[in-house]
């Protein structure tokens, strides 16, 4: 199918920074609120809104960073391997806001932090990757041999969540406490062993399985982009930051949801968990953009794989080592309805090997649906 071209003849959304563009308007500005949010955090007078919300602002630029660091690793390495290292660093702020989460005491913004990153990721970054890259292109060919091994991989991690659930409310008593202690270590062993077999299996034993389709010639890539080093060294420090500023997130993130009227589980299911993604969904929407279906999926997809199958069981693994009771694998059942709407829907519009701007569309009106049910729930003091 004929594609219009960009207008510039370059297949990649972001280019360099030259000098000519250091004092024009850009996102990097906002990297001065980095420093802003540690002071005010420090200083403690202002609302704890106003802490959120500056440290908030701060992580943008820092995904902006990841999302080039990125490009300039995929010039090198292809779709799968860049998809995964984006999710790798991208996913670092969320695994941070996690853990500082569990070690303030705030058990139930982890979970539903953790289910609020799949959400961001399977409906947010590849619903906008769908919708403005098919406002661009008039349909956007991927792989589909890719999609059906992560959306088999998201349906597995999805029951291996939904079923220590069930059993956790089945058996609430005190005395099967410790059966809830071994059953969360072993479903986490399990699915970190899963990870580890993903990984083998998308990187060395079928890599073919994720070839990017119509992929940019490597002599074009070579001149579009600055060498591997620099793009893991921006991946790097730009991750580093986003970390940063999670950190601080967490600290006001609950009594800014008191103030605002948020309840607990929206604020780690829709504002922690945007917040967190910033960095992987707008890597996503770019490549989106720049019609790369190919790497937008193995990003989005990817990161909620790494989430299910790496980060939910090393924050099991963990928990101890910060001084807090074992992290169980307790989610309730409208987060595990509405995680299962998520991944059916993502599975349902992304297997047939191309995609529209109104399969984002679809995505994007589910997300807002339980952004509204969310929201409107009672905030609890």
């Amino acid at each position: 199918m004929t594609q219009k071209p960009y207008s510039n003849g370059q297949s990649m959304a972001l280019a360099p920074l030259g000098r000519s563009s250091l004092f024009r308007p850009s996102l990097l500005w906002l990297l001065v609120l980095a420093p802003a949010a540690a002071i005010l955090d420090r200083i403690g007078t202002l609302p704890a809104g106003v802490v959120f919300f500056c440290a908030a602002l701060a992580i943008v630029p820092f995904a902006k960073l990841i999302v080039q660091g990125t490009e300039q690793v995929a010039a090198h390495t292809g779709s799968a391997i860049g998809g995964l290292l984006n999710a790798t660093f991208g996913n670092l702020p969320e695994l941070i806001i996690a853990m500082a989460a569990l070690r303030a005491g705030l058990l139930e913004m982890v979970r539903a932090s953790i289910v609020g990153a799949l959400l961001a990721n399977l409906l947010v970054a590849l619903g906008l990757s769908f919708l403005l890259g098919g406002l661009r292109y008039h349909s956007q060919e991927y792989n589909p041999n890719a999609v059906r091994t992560y959306s088999s991989t998201m349906v597995l991690a999805w029951i291996s969540l939904a079923l220590p659930s069930a059993f956790h409310r089945a058996l609430e008593t005190e005395p099967h406490l410790g059966v809830h202690a071994t059953l969360d270590l072993v479903v986490a062993v399990v699915l970190l062993g899963l990870y580890g077999l993903f990984l083998l299996y998308s990187l060395r034993t079928h890599p073919e399985t994720f070839t990017e389709l119509n992929a940019p010639a490597s002599h074009e890539e070579a001149e579009e982009h600055p060498s591997l080093a620099r793009g893991v060294t921006t991946l790097l420090i730009a991750s580093l930051g986003a970390a940063w500023m999670s950190e601080l997130l967490v600290g006001v993130a609950e009594q800014a949801g008191h103030s605002l009227g948020m309840s607990q589980m929206f604020m780690g299911v829709i504002v922690l968990a945007l917040v967190g993604g910033a960095a992987e969904s707008g890597s996503a929407i770019a490549m989106g953009r720049a019609n790369r279906p190919d790497l937008s999926i193995g990003i989005a997809l990817g990161s909620c794989v790494q989430i299910a199958l790496f980060v939910a069981p090393i924050l099991v693994l963990v928990a101890p080592i910060l001084g807090q009771p074992q992290f169980q694998l307790t989610f309730s059942q409208a987060e595990m309805w509405m995680l299962f709407g998520a991944v059916l829907l993502g599975a349902t519009v992304t297997t047939t090997g191309h995609s529209t701007w109104f399969r984002g569309a679809q995505l994007l009106a589910l997300y807002l649906i339980i952004a509204a049910i969310l929201y409107l729930i009672p905030a609890t003091p």
